[in-house]
């Protein structure tokens, strides 16, 4: 890794070959494994295993004592909670090899995934979508949605600045940070251009 444009504390272990981005930090007892690609700008807890062949965005944030297994691809702008969880098998055991059974998992751009909560694999999270603490996601989720509990269910609707949606009777709602506008059909939510 000559030249290198990233930061690595000295326990790190960072397997080649890998892509790491410029302003990336890599936090004490983390492993990077081989075939990674990790965009710019990341930020990766301590205790993060990073599995064979998964792709980070840009400006992904991954907290403490998470392990994100072949087959999860982040888009930009992703967090990913302390201690949250994906899968990549279906039906695991023990005794039987299921390499070649890995689901693929997406999450899409700015989502974010809070912390405890469990991706079961084949679901992708969509755009800008919120898991909230502790939720088990068993289905894939829409962009924007607010998602809680075991088996997780929606309850609302977020901003891309994190804030709960509040829909008038046109289904149009405004983020109180941002001032963005959202407007809501057929139970899909949108943003409006400025």
């Amino acid at each position: 890794m000559a030249n290198k444009q990233f930061f690595a504390h000295e326990t790190a272990v960072i397997d080649s070959p890998c892509i790491i981005g410029k302003g990336v930090k890599i936090w004490h007892f983390s492993h990077i494994m081989p075939n990674c690609v990790i965009g710019d700008n990341c930020n990766i807890g301590q205790n993060v295993v990073i599995s064979p062949d998964v792709k980070l965005g840009k400006n992904v944030k991954v907290q403490n004592n998470v392990s994100i297994y072949t087959g999860v691809i982040c888009e930009d702008d992703v967090f990913l909670g302390p201690s949250m969880v994906f899968t990549n098998v279906i039906n695991p055991r023990s005794a039987i090899n299921r390499r070649g059974q890995y689901q693929k998992t997406t999450v899409k751009k700015g989502a974010t995934i809070g912390a405890n909560a469990t991706i079961v694999c084949g679901h992708d999270i969509g755009e800008y979508a919120f898991i909230g603490a502790g939720a088990v996601v068993t289905k894939t989720i829409p962009p924007y949605a607010l998602v809680v509990g075991n088996p997780s269910k929606q309850i609302g609707w977020m901003s891309e600045f994190g804030h709960q949606l509040q829909f008038n009777e046109q289904g149009i709602a405004t983020c109180p940070e941002s001032q963005d506008k959202y407007i809501l059909e057929e139970n899909n939510v949108r943003k409006l251009p400025k």
